[in-house]
């Protein structure tokens, strides 16, 4: 009986020769390329005023759920060029806000910035914005100086200053990068380990601590997400 069992066997298989060896053939080669095709791709999410924790926006934008977009701005480089927002037009960028003085978060923040800038120096795509938040003592010639010590290329990370009341109002109604109140005042100060990621619209992908090496490799990985939905 075993013996007739074997040949039935036998033949099942031969006839299903061609079948079977189809069935390992689209397992093979078509399973991985439908589950690539049927799976849901990464994106990042799009922050509005409404997402973010309310202590980080400013009274006026607090009711704004979408569209949101980083203002115009126009501030002046570590070569004493205007920039604005036409020059990070069709780009991704990091925007941050620092002060040359600072002698605690902002060092690290910088060799953070620096190495982002390393990562991303021949990706035409890639940009770093960053602001300081007074304005008045971080001079062209100071930005110049910090610019050097930390490697910035020119056009690649723009170390700004200007009005500080146009850059208080950036921090605090388009980048949603600072907790305190204030009105760009004299007295006013603000200081943020914040790195804000900003897409080709200019809207809000990612907040980071710009001091934590870990969230310098989630940056690296949402960037790579943000590049290939577009």
């Amino acid at each position: 009986m075993p013996k007739i069992q074997n040949m039935y066997l036998i033949q099942f298989f031969k006839k299903s020769k061609s079948t079977l060896i189809f069935l390992l053939f689209f397992t093979i080669i078509f399973v991985p390329i439908l589950y690539f095709l049927v799976k849901p791709k990464s994106q990042l999410p799009v922050y509005n005023p409404v997402d973010v924790n309310p202590r980080l926006v400013d009274d006026a934008v607090k009711h704004i759920s979408r569209d949101h977009r980083i203002g115009e701005f126009h501030l002046i480089n570590q070569q004493g060029d205007s920039i604005g927002s036409k020059d990070f037009e069709g780009k991704i960028y990091i925007a941050d806000f620092f002060f040359t003085r600072c002698q605690t978060i902002c060092p690290i923040m910088a060799i953070n910035m620096a190495e982002l800038q390393e990562f991303y120096k021949d990706d035409i795509e890639m940009k770093f914005l960053s602001h300081s938040v007074t304005p008045v003592i971080d001079s062209v010639p100071v930005l110049q100086a910090y610019a050097v010590k930390n490697g910035a290329i020119d056009g690649k990370w723009e170390i700004t200053t200007g009005d500080k009341k146009h850059i208080y109002e950036l921090a605090r109604k388009s980048y949603f990068a600072v907790l305190d109140e204030g009105d760009g005042g004299e007295q006013d100060f603000i200081h943020t380990e914040q790195f804000v990621l900003i897409d080709k619209q200019k809207q809000i992908r990612g907040f980071y601590d710009g001091t934590d090496a870990e969230e310098i490799e989630r940056i690296k990985k949402d960037v790579a997400i943000l590049q290939s939905e577009e």
